[in-house]
């Protein structure tokens, strides 16, 4: 599978090591990239302060980000190999997540008009799952000054509502790994290990772990 994929999305809950191990594999392969820009987000830092005041604006900025750069992507049209972090179809996860009734209208409305007709659909989606302690845990590390305030209980509700798309997802082969206990960014032998796994791969849905 990871040999004939040309366009390649690693995804996952803040914290999962998805940009990472996108970058890693780029590297490897290699691809070029199509990254979310958190930093670029201005409003990203107020948000993690105050959600009910930031929520909107930030779902914004974060949904024009990433159409602007799934039309970049379209119009090049080059046939070159691209690693993403993201999937534009999951957008929505986070406004249903962070929203009011009346903003999550809004923002279903502005989404719906701006998504393009046809997107690119992914030849192979990498999902990383972990427990919310393990995802705040990696947070902390990273020690990102826009992510000092993210509660554990706002992860434990971020990463449920990826395992929920996920469940339903069908749209590209999917690939899970549980990256609770496999750590393919830091461990080099767990990286070859994925690779492996990910060009042996068969079925349209897989789980990878250690065995027993």
């Amino acid at each position: 599978m990871l040999d004939k994929a040309r366009y390649i999305v690693v995804e996952g809950p803040i914290g999962a090591g998805k940009s990472s191990l996108a970058r890693r594999l780029a590297e490897r392969l290699p691809a070029n990239t199509l990254f979310e820009q958190p930093e670029a987000n201005p409003f990203l830092a107020r948000f993690y302060q105050n959600t009910e005041r930031w929520a909107l604006p930030t779902q914004l900025s974060f949904l024009f980000q990433r159409i602007d750069q799934i039309n970049a992507l379209m119009a090049a049209d080059s046939g070159e190999r691209v690693v993403s972090d993201f999937i534009l179809q999951k957008d929505p996860l986070f406004a249903a997540l962070n929203l009011g009734d009346d903003e999550l209208a809004l923002y279903q409305r502005i989404f719906d008009n701006m998504m393009p007709p046809t997107l690119p659909r992914p030849d192979l989606v990498i999902y990383l799952q972990a427990r919310p302690e393990t995802l705040m845990e990696r947070i902390r590390r990273r020690g990102m000054d826009a992510e000092r305030r993210i509660s554990e209980t706002y992860v434990q509700r971020v990463a449920e509502r990826f395992a929920r798309f996920f469940y339903q997802y069908d749209a590209a082969p999917l690939f899970i790994v549980d990256a609770e206990v496999l750590n393919p960014v830091d461990h080099d032998d767990d990286f070859e290990l994925l690779l492996d796994r990910l060009r042996n791969m068969r079925s349209y849905r897989e789980f990878f772990a250690y065995a027993g």
